[in-house]
């Protein structure tokens, strides 16, 4: 699935068109660019939505089972026939396959906004991020960063939410301050979203923190990346 997926990115790339180290949306990309584009990544979802999902297997093979008379039975334990289907798949998939479902899974999760996010933290550069934590420890927002502004996300405000999402995934790692991003850090105290919760509370401190890719981020990434050639089958 993956290996097609990639052919027609590959396909996009050699008509003018770069959805990855070029972000979409660029302002000297022509509108009919953007409309093949837009077309490219659309058959590139619609391939993403045909991975088969267990619990959707489960219950469109409970609904087509005959009682023996003729009438369709509902199954009663769909959660079970879905794990049941996953670990037939784990006898069969070999590692390359393995690979690819886990890496299709998480990609069908992922916001367009993210996909930014992680496209600029593929470059290998480390973001400041911090926590607005109150008195007792209480923290109030978490992973406010520049990254989002960065990647010239959509929804700014969400970018804490976006963070905490990818880290979920595994694609991101939130790690300890890091010195050398000492300017970057007195930047982001000046962002909207973090003043606005420091002046809701009272004495409330920053805890910084460094954001960037994880090893399973850039195992994804490099797997994911659209910008490089499609792979042979």
């Amino acid at each position: 699935m993956l290996q097609r997926a990639g052919r027609l990115a590959g396909w996009a790339a050699r008509t003018g068109i770069s959805a990855g180290r070029r972000l979409p949306g660029v302002e000297n990309a022509t509108e009919g660019l953007r409309l093949v584009e837009r077309q490219v990544l659309s058959t590139l979802r619609r391939r993403l939505d045909r991975i088969d999902d267990p619990y959707v297997v489960a219950l469109t093979a409970a609904s087509t089972e005959s009682n023996g008379s003729g009438q369709l039975v509902v199954m009663a334990e769909p959660l079970r026939a879905a794990m049941r289907e996953l670990l037939d798949r784990s006898a069969t998939f070999d590692r390359d396959r393995a690979r690819e479902y886990l890496y299709a899974t998480v990609l069908r999760d992922l916001t367009p906004d993210e996909a930014r996010i992680l496209a600029v933290l593929a470059g290998g550069e480390a973001y400041p991020a911090v926590d607005v934590v109150a008195r007792g420890d209480r923290i109030l927002l978490r992973n406010a960063s520049t990254v989002g502004k960065a990647a010239g996300v959509t929804l700014p405000d969400e970018v804490p939410s976006y963070l905490t999402r990818l880290a979920g995934f595994g694609l991101v790692d939130i790690t300890a301050e890091d010195a050398a991003l000492s300017s970057q850090y007195e930047i982001l105290t000046t962002d909207e979203l973090v003043r606005a919760v420091r002046a809701a509370a009272k004495r409330a401190k920053l805890v910084r923190h460094a954001v960037r890719l994880s090893r399973f981020g850039t195992r994804f990434w490099a797997a994911c990346d659209p910008s490089l050639p499609a792979r042979v089958p």
